[in-house]
């Protein structure tokens, strides 16, 4: 965790450190609640935005240099989560599949989320930082139910998304629909 830890110090602004510790903080808090690792937890989210401050032409580089899908060129919020996945891998030698697609995974979402992926997820969204248009409706939800939560947050997503004429992934339309067939199926909707 050390070198994690020395990476975010040297290489992100203040403000996405301050990012990183809140959704770490936030992430080993819904670990404990919800009966997941809290140490894959905090590496998850101290790896997740490692590439959030690195500029577009760099990330473009990344996303050549490493195989991934074209859709990621030019779009930092995409990109992003699954360079820091492969970097992990390769150079901090981080082989969990689990902690691998919590980041790969934490912007988007995708159909049948782990757990993990769930907290990272919800715990992006709304660690202590996070001031937006229904934050605190989140925050109450994940007190309650982690899929309802991120069911929620991923609904604000698709909305604001769509609102903006932005690109809007298929995992996170897969992701939305997964979690309400398995809310609907649990009899767990509550208005969502």
């Amino acid at each position: 965790m050390d070198s994690i830890e020395a990476y975010i110090e040297r290489n992100l602004t203040e403000k996405r450190k301050v990012h990183t510790y809140g959704v770490a903080e936030t992430a080993q808090r819904f670990a404990a609640r919800y009966g997941a690792s809290e140490d894959k937890a905090r590496t998850a989210a101290l790896f997740h935005d490692m590439f959030r401050s690195t500029p577009q032409d760099a990330l473009n580089m990344y996303v050549r240099q490493l195989g991934l899908d074209s859709l990621y060129l030019d779009n930092a919020n995409l990109a992003h989560g699954p360079i820091a996945a492969v970097i992990m891998e390769r150079d901090y030698h981080i082989s969990d599949p689990d902690i691998l697609n919590a980041v790969r995974y934490h912007t988007t979402g995708r159909a049948a989320m782990s757990l993990l992926e769930k907290i990272l997820y919800l715990a992006d969204a709304i660690e202590p930082g996070r001031e937006y248009p229904g934050v605190d409706e989140a925050r109450r939800l994940a007190d309650e139910s982690l899929d309802r939560a991120c069911l929620f947050s991923m609904e604000r997503s698709v909305t604001y998304i769509r609102q903006r004429g932005l690109f809007l992934h298929e995992d996170t339309i897969h992701a939305r629909d997964d979690l309400k067939d398995k809310l609907a199926k649990k009899g767990d909707s509550n208005g969502l």
